[in-house]
């Protein structure tokens, strides 16, 4: 049977001993609580001291203890799969008050601070219609007008080389719009918001994948922008907009034990 560990999930300003529910990682119903330090504590649960594969159910329960926790409290997520395991006489649970309540202290009590009274909120801006988009890319570009006429006028096996640049100007040109659109959206969003962070653009279809840490009485403010945005964009741009969402874009503590 596998040691026994502690799963922490997050990490919040409470000294109050809380239950969250039986709704720890892994499936086994475990209870998710708190271990409390001089006002700080680590949200855990027991579990097993394993590898958790990188999954959409463990992912997704990591995410849901955060999110309930964030009901009422401000979360400092901690990285997927952290577990802390008893050693040479010392339990999981003093090795979290060692390692992380008490020896990162002053860190977590600035990072609390700084979090206070603000949330995550996601943006993602994509094309509706990639048809619409080489149309216009076409129309744009004479060279592009000119290249493509050549090769439509001649037979496919002639044209090997000359349907190869054609892509890759496409694909340039491409990039060039993605960068110039997704850079207005990015500025109408970014001035409500705290603070905010780009991520890698998914797919030839996305535009921008943005986080934007708002706070909370910004929020009506920043819901009203991307309406906005979403109305200008009419069929042309489509956004998906979530959150709340915990700070993992702004916060990730990764915890070591040596």
């Amino acid at each position: 049977m596998a040691e026994e560990g502690r799963y922490i999930y997050c990490v919040i300003g409470t000294d109050q001993e809380r239950n969250f529910g039986l709704m720890g990682i892994g499936g086994r119903g475990d209870e998710v609580y708190t271990l409390c330090y001089q006002g700080q504590a680590a949200v855990i649960s027991n579990s097993p001291v394993t590898q958790y594969p990188i999954s959409r159910e463990n992912i997704l329960a990591h995410q849901r203890v955060m999110e309930r926790v964030m009901g009422d409290y401000t979360v400092l997520p901690v990285r997927f799969g952290t577990i802390a395991e008893g050693k040479d006489g010392v339990s999981a649970e003093q090795r979290i008050k060692e390692k992380v309540l008490r020896g990162r202290y002053k860190e977590l009590e600035g990072l609390l601070q700084t979090m206070e009274n603000k949330v995550e909120l996601g943006v993602k801006a994509l094309w509706a219609d990639m048809s619409l988009i080489f149309g216009e890319i076409i129309q744009e570009n004479k060279e592009i007008r000119i290249l493509k006429k050549k090769i439509e006028a001649r037979p496919p096996l002639q044209t090997r080389d000359e349907r190869i640049a054609l892509g890759e100007m496409v694909q340039s040109r491409l990039e060039a719009k993605r960068e110039k659109e997704g850079k207005a959206l990015l500025t109408a969003l970014k001035k409500i918001a705290a603070d905010y962070r780009t991520n890698k653009p998914l797919g030839d279809r996305m535009i921008m994948n943005a986080a934007f840490l708002v706070n909370t009485d910004a929020m009506e403010d920043f819901d009203n922008q991307v309406n906005k945005l979403a109305a200008e964009g009419q069929e042309r741009i489509k956004l998906k907009y979530v959150g709340p969402v915990p700070p993992c874009n702004f916060v990730d503590l990764t915890v070591t034990w040596e």
